[in-house]
């Protein structure tokens, strides 16, 4: 009979090479983190939540616990590869719908991140979307009414001009106009929200006209719900009302 040890090392084992089974070809982007390179996301989730899932199910089912070790890696493992199959689906065809717009695409562990630079998304000093903004947003509210079970962080910054205060304001009018927007265009505001950093996280150095541009922008972060369980299913987008 095998031990506790090695129905965990077992269970762990075949999460990670079913997962890589599905390799995710931005990993060699320069968008993967740490070791991820060559392996999908959803290897790396599933195979860290197997191993979660079979230490707790050993420590709850003390009379059997290779038994608990096997149950609770295959689901705490499933579900945590349902995620990262789930994000792996999202990122991609962001990554389709995003191109020539300016808007960059990053995938940071389990969190896609959007990042729009100001001087496409905004006048100077002003919350009101350029014109010419109005369809990639529109591709962004296909792809989270597409992928509806994502948690939704819309974060609008400035750069260090002028007074603290000021913007604050203005990060915070430009991230609730985006967040708006999309629910115009049918996004469940359910999770989402929508906040305001001023000159906090810059990106790039305050010091130069090119550094504060990159520092103008708005984030869209995308995550999992929490306690939500994911599968392989999304459901499919409907008719986006265009802006004039």
């Amino acid at each position: 009979m095998f031990t506790t040890r090695r129905l965990i090392i077992v269970a762990t084992a075949v999460a990670v090479l079913s997962g890589c089974a599905s390799p995710n070809p931005y990993d060699n982007q320069g968008q993967a983190d740490g070791g991820s390179q060559g392996m999908s996301k959803t290897a790396k989730y599933g195979g860290l939540g197997a191993l979660a899932g079979a230490l707790a199910g050993a420590a709850i089912d003390h009379n059997n616990r290779g038994k608990g070790a096997l149950i609770g890696a295959a689901v705490v493992g499933a579900s945590a590869a349902g995620y990262g199959y789930y994000a792996d689906q999202q990122e991609k065809k962001l990554r389709a719908s995003m191109a020539n717009t300016g808007v960059e695409v990053q995938r940071q562990g389990d969190q896609i991140k959007l990042i729009m630079p100001g001087n496409i998304t905004f006048a100077t000093d002003s919350a009101n979307i350029a014109p010419s903004f109005y369809q990639p947003l529109n591709n962004l509210a296909n792809s989270l009414k597409e992928f509806n079970q994502n948690q939704i962080e819309i974060v609008g910054y400035t750069d260090s001009t002028g007074s603290r205060q000021h913007n604050m304001d203005l990060s915070q009018r430009r991230a609730q106009s985006v967040a708006t927007y999309l629910t115009s265009q049918g996004v469940s505001g359910a999770n989402l929200s929508a906040r305001g950093a001023g000159p906090d996280n810059p990106i790039a150095s305050n010091g130069d006209v090119n550094g504060r541009a990159q520092n103008r922008r708005v984030e869209v972060n995308l995550k999992a719900i929490p306690g939500q369980q994911y599968g392989g299913q999304q459901q499919q987008p409907g008719t986006v009302q265009q802006y004039p």
